[in-house]
């Protein structure tokens, strides 16, 4: 068979014999075709009917499909537009709310990285406060003698810039740096002598009220308009604890750690805070120290005394301290069954130590219960939360 030559004109295909006939009419389709997309292009847009009346059926087809894309109505197009546009405005939502979540959640993580950071330099600070109190006692253990208000442990710090005295080389303070981070750091704090209150231990030894004791804290609430069944309830509560059935697991009640937990005995917390200035809870039974007792403890613990007595015990303190309990013996004229070496003393073994931390808006509040022996000074207890500012200024140990 020979090679098929494409036809040139309709005239030459349809001489063919029929076997040629079918490719050379799909010959011609695609001639056609090609001839109506070029008279498409010549005459789009159509200047008149006539001048595309000759384009082949495919052409006309194309031209319709614009014609009435051209032709569509107004509100159809901006239904179109409008969908396209609220397309655009939920994808720029959902950006931005992705891109706020990412901002709140970076700016969450660097708060809680703040606050621990400074919980963490809180209690770093506090606890270099507590080591500096234990040595100040610790000296002062070593020079013995008797515990009075003025010695350096007695002098209470006010609020001070930390940098002011943390960062001193050559009587030249180091210039704060962000490394330090000290600069909206402020200290303060003081150190209490407990054995100038009323000793709730003393109440109580052997599962026995001492006479003595009960008789100390009779006046106290008097003194402090306090009702009586309080007082039966502290006794009773104070007995029942230290009583050896309380650590079988029977219905005693436990015994409170400090002072603040008294209400575990029973007593209200009007009646707490009222009495907070002037007792401590301490691990054994101890005397009060003459030299630093204030005007209320010196009113309920020496019986039979009046105000003008108390007055001259304090006036004679600030001047010179009491060596030995005999020396207010004499000064007040009272029998030695008064003021007795068992109920009465001029050193202290136990104090508290408050150390308040105030680094930019947080307040760090932390006490501490130290005893000393001799040059020895542990740390009994430690608790940190939000304490009265005004009962710590008030406490009998800072009174002169």
């Amino acid at each position: 068979m020979k090679q098929f030559t494409p036809p040139r004109s309709r005239t030459a295909c349809r001489s063919l014999p029929p076997a040629a006939a079918l490719p050379c009419a799909s010959l011609v389709q695609g001639v056609a075709f090609r001839l109506g997309a070029a008279r498409l292009r010549n005459c789009w847009p159509p200047r008149s009917r006539t001048a595309c009346r000759s384009l082949p059926p495919e052409g006309v087809a194309f031209r319709l499909g614009a014609a009435r894309l051209r032709n569509m109505p107004p509100r159809s197009r901006a239904h179109q537009v409008g969908a396209a546009l609220l397309m655009a405005m939920l994808t720029v939502t959902l950006v931005a709310t992705f891109a706020a979540s990412a901002m709140w959640q970076q700016w969450r993580a660097v708060e809680v990285e703040t606050a621990e950071r400074g919980q963490v330099q809180s209690a770093w600070i506090l606890i270099g406060a507590l080591d500096w109190s234990r040595l100040i006692l610790s000296e002062d253990g070593r020079a013995g003698g008797p515990d009075h208000l003025a010695e350096p442990w007695a002098v209470p710090l006010e609020e001070a810039r930390l940098s002011t005295f943390l960062a001193a080389e050559g009587n030249v303070s180091q210039v704060d740096d962000a490394s330090t981070d000290t600069t909206e750091a402020f200290l303060s704090g003081q150190i209490t002598d407990m054995q100038a209150r009323l000793n709730i231990t003393n109440l109580v030894e052997g599962g026995q009220v001492m006479p003595v004791a009960l008789r100390q804290f009779t006046r106290l609430f008097e003194r402090l308009g306090l009702p009586s069944q309080e007082l039966t309830l502290l006794v009773e509560g104070m007995r029942q604890a230290q009583s050896p059935a309380a650590s079988d697991g029977s219905a005693a009640p436990l015994m409170p750690p400090t002072v603040s937990q008294l209400g575990w005995l029973g007593l209200t917390p009007s009646t707490v805070a009222k009495l907070a200035p002037h007792v401590a809870l301490l691990p054994i039974r101890t005397p009060v120290n003459l030299n630093t007792a204030g005007v209320d403890v010196l009113m309920a613990a020496i019986e039979g005394i009046d105000m003008a007595s108390v007055q001259k015990i304090v006036q004679a303190r600030e001047a010179k301290h009491f060596r030995n309990p005999a020396e207010v013996k004499d000064l007040i004229g009272a029998t030695a069954d008064v003021v007795n070496a068992e109920a009465f003393a001029i050193g202290s073994s136990y104090f508290e130590v408050r150390g308040r931390l105030r680094l930019g808006d947080a307040i760090v509040d932390e006490r501490s219960l130290v005893r000393r022996q001799g040059r020895d000074v542990t740390t009994l207890w430690r608790e940190r939360g939000a304490f009265d500012r005004d009962t710590a200024q008030s406490m009998p140990g800072a009174q002169r």
